[in-house]
């Protein structure tokens, strides 16, 4: 019997392809990368064709003489690694390192870990996509370039330890762009007008908005303004106009990409991208389930496309048409609208079977996980409901030559609402889709006016970003993959080019520094049309359509002078740091604030003589419930917040909930909550106390 060797990229997946697959197959994992650019130098021959040098990776050496050997004892070595274009180039160092005939077909890819896929596959094999692997070598040698020669600048000139990247760079920038425009944002003053209206023959009241005269929208942008109008309303009856009736489509949501699940995720279940991605591969890679083994739970993670298998559609059709009904099935061909190449190498992510339902697997799944493919299983199987289907009404009410206007809206078929309730649009933030009944009216009958509501506005800069704005952002622009999002947030985080307060993006000094420098002198690295456009021309390379060498030269070139001209031009920075009237009890100086992984803390400036470093404690103003200490606020190792007595470790008194000047009705210690999806719970502090109460959302 012919054996065989498949080499998969982790343990997880070993675990789970095993189980598929007859004694004369063996599954080992590369773990990752085998070989990449050496860290200690830049590793890249400019001056020969941009050509790299791979080296084992450091650690690997035991996996790579162990892979050697699996691969002499067997008739045939397949590469597994995930289906893109990493997992085609982790291949094709596997092919060299095991010196593999590389004209043979010795790859193979699925979209799924499912016994169908991954036979399927084995009976396919395919040889190695050497357009695909020239794309992953041109963004590994770009990216090289520009953090290996723009990183050093930054040390001599600011200080160690910095780095620039081809997308970071641009993501920090970004961030920066939007605080100078919330600095410099100018509010603008406007009004609003509402009509209190009353319908005699039902008595129901509802809100009419001003909308101008029957030709023109007008804007109230002033309290004169304002006035002048109240006064020509003065005394004014109030007639139904036009009633136009009709019917409004809320379309069901496409299927999950990288990025839409990344974005969602952090909306409804306040799961950062690192966390998402990591809970993510896991459920692809195989979760042992009850009375299955190891399965894996759902397609590729990452992806760009909402394709979906005819197979998937088909099981998706089934399932909702007995499980809701034949009405809730989507009968409609929708095409999506995208400004960008989509990749569409695979599906969109998606259960690897509907039928696996979230509550059915619920108890082989941890937490997050649960959350996460519950997420997942409930986007799928909308994505293949029926639209939901309002009614709608919108009158025009006239008075004295000007116009108003009524609107209404009541939900005809829910269909894929059934389901799931995905996170509001702009449009449907504004109340396209709240459900606001009108009375029945006439056209031509007067109305009753209860009273004219007026309230002035001011236009608000915009938000800073959050996880999920800016990979919305980043996406739009398309700067970076999905995939890359995770690790660009993290970077950019630790370097301390921004903070996060609360769930905002805020950038430091050091990070507004930084960009200010690379606007200056290496302005397309830090522009988005030209990291963009550099995608675009990756993907030409993977299309065989552009080569990668010549791409590299075309950017490096010019690169290179500028280089040379910041090198010298540039001179030191110096950002100072913040100092505190915190004294250091060891040598007498005034300690600063330094930005760490965690957040700001306080350190001598005397380093390296003196190394005292001190957490900043934040006070509540809320006394200890064990001693006569106050509750500071503090961080965990891990960057959490929790709450802890200032005499600590006299007071061994600490809480993740946060302490709030409320007293408890039966004790009078104050209360503690702690927040949710769902709601606010507050309890007492008091541990001899059972007092709670929950304030729902």
């Amino acid at each position: 019997m012919k054996t065989a060797l498949v080499i998969v990229e982790s343990p997880a997946k070993v675990k789970t392809i095993k189980k598929f697959l007859s004694s004369g197959y063996k599954v080992e994992a590369s773990m990752g990368h085998i070989r990449d650019l050496p860290k200690s130098q830049i590793g890249i021959d400019i001056d020969n064709n941009f050509e790299p040098k791979y080296i084992t990776i450091r650690g690997k050496g035991p996996i790579s003489e162990k892979l050697k050997k699996e691969a002499k004892s067997v008739d045939r070595v397949y590469l597994a690694t995930d289906p893109d274009r990493e997992g085609e180039a982790i291949s094709w160092h596997l092919a060299a390192l095991l010196n593999l005939d590389t004209t043979k077909a010795c790859r193979i890819e699925f979209n799924e870990i499912t016994k169908t896929a991954v036979t399927s596959a084995l009976k396919n094999p395919r040889k190695l996509n050497m357009n695909l692997i020239d794309a992953q070598q041109a963004r590994r040698v770009l990216d090289r370039l520009v953090g290996y020669k723009i990183s050093p600048l930054l040390w001599k000139k600011i200080k160690k330890g910095l780095s620039a990247g081809r997308v970071q760079s641009v993501a920090v920038r970004l961030i920066c762009d939007r605080e100078n425009e919330i600095t410099n944002f100018v509010p603008k003053e406007y009004w609003s007008l509402f009509a209190k209206l009353i319908d005699p023959n039902s008595k129901k009241n509802f809100d009419a908005k001003f909308y101008g005269t029957a030709s023109d929208k007008l804007e109230i942008n002033d309290e004169k303004s304002m006035q002048e109008l109240l006064a020509k309303l003065e005394g004014a009856d109030y007639e139904v106009g036009k009633i136009k009736k009709g019917e409004k489509k809320r379309n069901a949501p496409w299927p999950f990409t990288t990025s839409s699940l990344q974005q969602e995720a952090y909306k409804k279940l306040g799961f950062t991208t690192k966390k998402t991605m990591m809970l993510a591969q896991q459920l692809y890679e195989g979760i042992d389930i009850k009375g299955e083994g190891t399965v894996g739970l759902v397609t590729y993670i990452r992806t760009d496309s909402i394709r979906i298998s005819d197979d998937a559609k088909k099981e998706a059709t089934q399932y909702i048409e007995e499980k809701y009904g034949k009405k809730y099935i989507n009968t409609e061909i929708r095409q999506q609208k995208s400004g960008k190449k989509v990749q569409d190498a695979h599906e969109a992510i998606r259960p690897s079977s509907i039928l696996r339902e979230p509550n059915s697997i619920k108890d082989s799944l941890e937490k997050d996980q649960f959350k996460l493919y519950k997420l997942i299983w409930e986007r799928f199987a909308a994505s293949q409901m029926q639209s939901a289907l309002y009614n709608t009404v919108t009158v025009d009410i006239n008075a004295v030559g000007y116009l108003f206007k009524a609107t209404g809206s009541i939900l005809k078929f829910d269909g894929f609402l059934h389901i799931y309730m995905d996170t509001k649009s702009d449009k449907e933030e504004k109340g396209e889709f709240d459900e606001v009944a009108l009375p029945e009216l006439t056209e031509g009958q007067l109305l009753k006016l209860k009273k004219l509501e007026d309230k002035q506005h001011f236009t608000e800069p915009p938000l800073r970003y959050t996880e999920a704005t800016l990979v919305k952002i980043l996406e739009e622009k398309g700067i970076g993959r999905p995939s890359t999002y995770a690790p660009i947030i993290s970077t950019i985080l630790a370097r301390g080019y921004i903070v996060r307060d609360k769930k905002f993006f805020i950038p430091t000094e050091l990070g507004d520094k930084v960009t200010d420098l690379l606007k200056e002198y290496f302005s397309n690295i830090v522009n988005a049309e030209f990291t963009a456009n550099m995608e675009k021309m990756l993907d030409d390379v993977e299309d065989g359509e552009k080569n990668w060498v010549e791409i590299i030269r075309e950017f490096y070139n010019p690169f290179e002078l500028v280089l040379q001209k910041a090198e010298e031009q540039i001179g030191k920075i110096k950002i100072e740091d913040e100092v505190s009237d915190v004294i250091c009890e060891h040598c007498g100086r005034n300690m600063v604030f330094k930005q760490g992984k965690f957040g700001k803390f306080l350190a001598c400036p005397g380093f390296p003589e003196c190394r005292n470093i001190k957490s900043i404690l934040e006070h509540t103003g809320i006394k200890c419930p064990k001693c006569e200490g106050e509750l500071v606020q503090r961080r965990s190792k891990r960057g959490k917040k929790f709450f802890g007595c200032s005499k600590y470790p006299e007071c061994n008194f600490v809480s993740w909930d946060e302490p709030v000047k409320e007293n408890c009705p039966e004790c009078g210690s104050n209360l503690m909550k702690k927040e949710s999806k769902s709601g606010t719970l507050y309890k007492c502090m008091n541990e001899n106390c059972s007092y709670q109460k929950t304030k729902d959302k």
